[in-house]
């Protein structure tokens, strides 16, 4: 799946968003699943930060490589 790079750089802080203020939801809100909110919320910032990680190691590894062929 393709996205314009816009959004494909916004995704990890939209999970992060949507985590934080599902974890928001869970401790201030009244009623409602909780323990599904906080799970969710808590895989939504978790998921958001890992990818988030992933990404600034990537380029920053992938930048201090040659990016020709060692055969070349």
């Amino acid at each position: 799946m393709w996205f314009p790079r816009p959004v494909y750089e916004a995704l990890p802080y939209g999970y992060a968003l949507v985590g934080a203020a599902l974890l928001a939801v869970a401790f201030f809100g009244h009623g409602g699943p909780r323990g599904l909110l906080l799970a969710l919320g808590a895989l939504g910032l978790l998921g958001g930060l890992v990818l988030w990680m992933r990404r600034r190691d990537y380029r920053a590894n992938h930048a201090a490589y040659d990016r020709r062929s060692i055969d070349d």
